[in-house]
């Protein structure tokens, strides 16, 4: 495995424990419920470190855009199908330009290391 596929297996990580913990978030209902809330910091301090690890092979600036852009999107489907909370045109129109300036980072950036 090259290093650039590991760190993006590694970013993939980050974001997917960000999203885990976002979505623990919601269920810790303002830190007042004590296992949600571990699970909050526990996803969000693994995430930071997978996140420190994809660092070593890729710029600071794609990463945190991947993992942003991507972060919302995911946030977005699991806000939908588990708790239901639907979204409004606006929104889609929002996500889809997110996905569409990861996928233009993705696919031209020459700064991904690809």
């Amino acid at each position: 495995m090259t290093p650039t596929t590991a760190a993006y297996l590694t970013l993939g990580l980050a974001i997917l424990l960000e999203v885990t913990g976002s979505s623990f978030l919601q269920k810790s209902e303002q830190f007042t419920r004590l296992a949600p809330s571990l699970l909050v910091i526990a996803c969000y301090a693994v995430s930071f470190y997978a996140m420190s690890h994809a660092l070593k092979a890729m710029p600071l600036g794609i990463a945190y855009a991947l993992w942003a852009g991507l972060g919302i999107v995911l946030t977005a489907l699991v806000s939908v199908i588990v708790f239901r909370q639907m979204i409004d045109l606006a929104g889609f129109l929002g996500i889809g330009l997110i996905v569409s300036g990861v996928v233009v980072i993705s696919l031209f950036s020459r700064t991904t290391g690809h």
